[in-house]
C-alpha cells in the first residue's frame, strides 16, 4: 500500500512540476554543475561585500575598504570586524549570528561538495565569529548585539568607509536580557566549532566553550531584547517570536556539538514549554522552531534516538506543508512556481526553505525514510525536486529569464539597494560623501557602479513581477541571511549532474 501511495504521490508532484512549466513559458531548462559551481562561489563572495573592520590582503570585492576601524572604541571594548547585515552601515546581533549558524550549517552538511570553495566558506564563517567571540567575552556577564544606531544611520546614504553616524554600542545583561539574540548567538558558535573542529580544534573549542557560557547566560536571565533595546532594535529585528524558540535552537546546536547529554535533558525538560509541540511554516531569522525540528529528526532517522521521536513528525508536518497534493498542503507559490510568504525580502524564506528540503532529505536517505503525509508518502527526491525549482527560480529559470543573484547569468538586478554598491568606490571617488550627497546616488536611474557579486535580493512579488528599481527596498536589498542558506543549498547541486 505504501510504495502505490508514494508511486501515486510522485506521479503528482511529476504533473504539478510540468504544468509549471507549461504555465511559465517553458522554463524548465536545466542549469549545469559548473552553473550551480558558479553561483556557489560567488554566493560566498557576496559576504566580502558586506565586511566591516580592516579588511585582508586577499579581499576579492576590492571596490571595498576598511570601515568601522574604532567600533566599541568609546565604551572600552573591540567590536571592529563582523558583517553589516543587509544595504546600511548597522551591524545588527540577531541577524549575523543567525547568518552564522546557517553558513555553518552548509558547510556541516554539504561542506563535502563544495571542493575549494569550502575555504571560502570558511572564512566567511570565521570573520563573523570573531567578532562574535569579542561580543560575547569582553565584558564579564554580558553580550554585545548591537553597533550603529540604525535610525540615523538610515537617515544617510553614506559608505561604510566615509560613515560618521553615532556607532552607538548596544548589550545585553542580567537587568536587560535578551535570550534570543544569546541564544543564537550560542548556536552560532557551537555549530561553527563542529565546522573548525579538524582543522583548528583549539579554535573550535574557544568557540564551544563560549557557546555553552552564552547560553548558560540566555536561559538563567530569561527576556526578550526586544522589550530591553526598544527602538534600536525593532522595526528593523524585533523578536517577534519571542526567545522560546532559540532557547531550544540553542540547546539543539550545543547537544550536536558537543555530545553532552546535559543538552540532551535540557531539551527532554524544557522543550514542550520551548515549542517543540508547535507547527510553524517559515524559518528565519527570526523564529527557529521549524530548523529545530529538522534540525532534532537527524538522532533519530540515524541513530533511532526514540526521545527525538516528535521531531521528526513535526519536521513531516512542515514538509507537508510544503507539498502540493497533500492533505497538509498550505504554502503559496507564485504562477512561476515560486515560494512565496512575504511581500518584503521573500526570497529569505525561500533559500531557508530549500535548505530545510535538502537537509531533511539527506537525513532520510541515511535510513530510506520518507516524510508521511497523512496517507500519502513523500520521498527523499521529491524534497530534491521541490528544492531545485526554487534554487533554479532564484538563478534565472523564472517566467522573467530574471537572475535574482548579482552577477549570475545575463540578465541580473543593476539597481541594488546597497549603500557601498550604489556609491562611487573610495578609489574612484577618495573624497569624502556625505550624509545627505549620497542621496542622489540612491534616486540615480543608472546601475550600480560597484557590482556587488553573489548577492541574493529580496525576489519578486507575488505575480512573479521584479522592478529593479533601488528605493523599492523590499524587492531590491540584499541580505547576509539570505544567502546563508542558499550557500549549502547550491553546493549540494553543484555535486549533481543536473536533469531536466
Amino acid at each position: 500500500m505504501a510504495s502505490a501511495t508514494t508511486f501515486s504521490f510522485s506521479m503528482q508532484i511529476l504533473i504539478v512540476s510540468l504544468t509549471l512549466c507549461s504555465l511559465s513559458f517553458l522554463f524548465c531548462s536545466a542549469f549545469t554543475s559548473h552553473d550551480y559551481s558558479d553561483a556557489l562561489e560567488k554566493s560566498i563572495l557576496f559576504f566580502e561585500g558586506q565586511r566591516s573592520g580592516k579588511l585582508p590582503s586577499n579581499q576579492r570585492l576590492t571596490w571595498r575598504g576598511d570601515s568601522g576601524l574604532s567600533d566599541g572604541t568609546s565604551y572600552h571594548v573591540d567590536l571592529v570586524g563582523g558583517y553589516y547585515d543587509a544595504g546600511d552601515n548597522v551591524k545588527f546581533g540577531l541577524p549575523m549570528a543567525f547568518t552564522t549558524t546557517l553558513l555553518a550549517w552548509s558547510v556541516i552538511e554539504f561542506g563535502g561538495s563544495m571542493q575549494n570553495q569550502v575555504v571560502n566558506a570558511k572564512a566567511a564563517i570565521r570573520w563573523s565569529t570573531d567578532y562574535l567571540l569579542k561580543a560575547a567575552s569582553d565584558t564579564p556577564d554580558a553580550l554585545y548585539v548591537q553597533v550603529g544606531d540604525p535610525n540615523m544611520d538610515h537617515r544617510c546614504w553614506e559608505r561604510p568607509e566615509d560613515m560618521d553616524t553615532p556607532r552607538n554600542v548596544y548589550k545585553v545583561s542580567p537587568q536587560n536580557p535578551g535570550s534570543d539574540v544569546a541564544a543564537e548567538t550560542a548556536a552560532a558558535l557551537a555549530a561553527a566549532s563542529i565546522v573548525f573542529e579538524d582543522s583548528d580544534p583549539s579554535y573550535a573549542s574557544k568557540l564551544l566553550e563560549t557557546a555553552m557560557n552564552v547560553f548558560d547566560f540566555a536561559d538563567k536571565h530569561r527576556g526578550s531584547y526586544s522589550d530591553s533595546l526598544n527602538s534600536v532594535v525593532c522595526p528593523f529585528y524585533c523578536s517577534y517570536s519571542g526567545y522560546h524558540d532559540e532557547l531550544l535552537w540553542g540547546a539543539s546546536w550545543l547537544h550536536r556539538a558537543s555530545q553532552n547529554s546535559s543538552y540532551m535533558s535540557y531539551i527532554q525538560s524544557n522543550g514542550h514549554v520551548l515549542g517543540a509541540d508547535d507547527d510553524d511554516y517559515s524559518f528565519s531569522w527570526d523564529d527557529k522552531r521549524a530548523g529545530t525540528k529538522v534540525l532534532l529528526s537527524k538522532a533519530f532517522l540515524e541513530k533511532n534516538t526514540q526521545e527525538f521521536q516528535l521531531y521528526k513528525s513535526h519536521s513531516d508536518k512542515y514538509i507537508c506543508s510544503l507539498i502540493p497534493g497533500t492533505s497538509s498542503f498550505q504554502a503559496q507559490y507564485t504562477p512561476g512556481g515560486l515560494l512565496y510568504k512575504a511581500s518584503e525580502s521573500n526570497l529569505q524564506y525561500v533559500t531557508t526553505t530549500s535548505f530545510l528540503l535538502l537537509t531533511y532529505a539527506k537525513y532520510l536517505s541515511s535510513n530510506g525514510g520518507v516524510a508521511t503525509c497523512g496517507s500519502s508518502t513523500v520521498t527523499a527526491e521529491n524534497l530534491v525536486a521541490l528544492a531545485k525549482k526554487q534554487v533554479d527560480y532564484i538563478l534565472g529559470n523564472n517566467p522573467e529569464k530574471f537572475s535574482y543573484m548579482v552577477g549570475f547569468g545575463q540578465k541580473y538586478p543593476q539597481h541594488v539597494h546597497h549603500r557601498g554598491s550604489s556609491l562611487p568606490s573610495i578609489q574612484a571617488h577618495p573624497g569624502r560623501i556625505a550624509c545627505n550627497d549620497g542621496f542622489q546616488y540612491l534616486d540615480s536611474g543608472t546601475p550600480n557602479p560597484n557590482v556587488l557579486v553573489g548577492a541574493i535580493l529580496g525576489g519578486p512579488d507575488s505575480r512573479d513581477n521584479f522592478a529593479d528599481d533601488r528605493n523599492n527596498y523590499q524587492q531590491s536589498e540584499p541580505a547576509t541571511y539570505i544567502n546563508a542558506p542558499f550557500v549549502g543549498a547550491v553546493a549540494f547541486f553543484s555535486a549533481k549532474t543536473a536533469t531536466k
